[in-house]
């Protein structure tokens, strides 16, 4: 407990970090409430990165989110941020269905972008966005979708520990108390791209990717709680999805925006087909077969807490009839709250117990940007093959998928 307590203080309450001479300067698109949490709050220990300026759509709103945030200026608009030779980056919290378009906007003014998952409405939006030809040039911006959990040490380790080869079925959990949300957030608005599987959902369905290390071939079904009112029409409430991925493995996301009044961790479990392994004490007519299960607890917010279990089911079988001639089990925990606890090939990466996935982020992104190695990352591929997961989804529900913005039709 006292551990867990002192990260958590350390995470919000970093150390000023003084900043270098040609740190990046951020321009934040909107006054969102996670901007704190996802960059404000990250950049405290990176000195390479500074908080210059903020607009959103209410000056006095950015004015107040200035002042609470010690951000030197408010811009009279998004597009002020984007005029202003001064900004390097910007960070892109607004409603899904703004996020193409002043993506788009950001990317031709010559900003390195990172930009809140879900990265865009719908696939259509993510082909164009994601091949844009500025994006492709050798000293061109960066564009990175903020999928920020995918950066933790405990997600390293957890893939370090499947094969996704055996991986035969996959199920991912996630869900938000009723008490966590209102009728009128951006979540349930269609008109804004809303929606759980858009809010909550994305992180699952990446989780399924992530550990078939695979694109589902099919949407075998996606069943949903939608409103049916207005806005909120054609918006999920929760859903429950089943994916057919290569070789007939099966993949399962259920999340909710309403869920009980009791939080429950969210989680991933990957589950492997019984394979062979080798066993040198064994006589030849024996083989001894291994089935493995590993779940990971908390994965989105590694930080607050987390755990890896894995399961490893043994058994020695006769090789003439398949006879089970003797079976046991192994069952291990892990943590991995930074690269030094995962240990092996991750021993080595930087990070510190105290930061959380966005500030294991926001090193990545500033790496790149700077030209140097980057040890994970989320490609504009991946970003266009996540939409097409989520559209496969929507479109199976029958709520249809989300609706592409008219500036889309402006892009060349």
């Amino acid at each position: 407990m006292a551990a867990m307590i002192g990260r958590i203080w350390g995470a919000f309450n970093p150390p000023a970090t003084p900043k270098s001479k040609d740190a990046l300067r951020f321009g934040i698109l909107g006054a969102a409430n996670i901007a704190p949490l996802a960059l404000l709050g990250p950049a405290k220990t990176h000195p390479e990165i500074i908080i210059q300026a903020v607009a959103a759509r209410d000056r006095t709103k950015a004015e107040k989110f200035a002042k609470a945030n010690s951000i030197p200026e408010v811009k009279n608009s998004y597009q002020d941020v984007l005029d202003d030779s001064n900004i390097d980056c910007v960070f892109i919290p607004l409603a899904n269905s703004l996020h193409f378009e002043w993506a788009v906007r950001s990317i031709r003014a010559g900003k390195h972008v990172l930009l809140e998952k879900p990265s865009v409405a719908n696939a259509t939006e993510a082909e164009i966005l994601f091949n844009l030809p500025e994006l492709s040039k050798h000293d061109g911006p960066v564009l990175l979708e903020a999928f920020h959990n995918r950066f933790y040490p405990a997600w390293s380790f957890f893939r370090s520990i499947i094969n996704p080869t055996d991986v035969v079925h996959v199920s991912s959990n996630s869900m938000i108390p009723w008490w966590g949300t209102g009728k009128d957030d951006i979540h349930f608005n269609y008109d804004l791209a809303g929606g759980t599987m858009m809010a909550m959902g994305t992180y699952n369905f990446a989780a399924l990717r992530m550990a078939f290390d695979a694109d589902p071939e099919e949407c075998l079904s996606c069943d949903v709680t939608p409103g049916t009112e207005g806005v909120h029409e054609k918006c999920d409430y929760d859903f429950t999805a089943r994916f057919r991925f290569p070789n007939g493995a099966i993949g399962e996301a259920h999340s909710t925006l309403k869920g009980p009044t009791i939080w429950t961790p969210s989680h991933v479990t990957a589950t492997h087909r019984a394979v062979v392994v080798p066993d040198e004490l064994l006589s030849a007519d024996l083989e001894k077969v291994q089935s493995r299960e590993v779940t990971l607890h908390g994965i989105i917010h590694g930080i607050f807490w987390h755990r890896i279990d894995v399961k490893d089911v043994f058994e020695i079988r006769s090789k003439d009839d398949g006879s089970v001639i003797r079976k046991w089990t192994e069952q291990k925990s892990h943590k991995a709250y930074s690269f030094d606890e995962a240990g092996g090939e991750f021993a080595d990466l930087p990070g510190e117990t105290s930061w959380m996935s966005y500030r294991y982020m926001l090193e990545q992104f500033v790496n790149r940007v700077r030209g140097r190695e980057t040890q994970h990352w989320v490609s504009g591929q991946d970003s266009i093959a996540q939409m097409k997961m989520l559209d496969m989804a929507y479109e199976k529900s029958g709520l249809g998928v989300r609706p592409t913005s008219e500036y889309a039709a402006t892009v060349a």
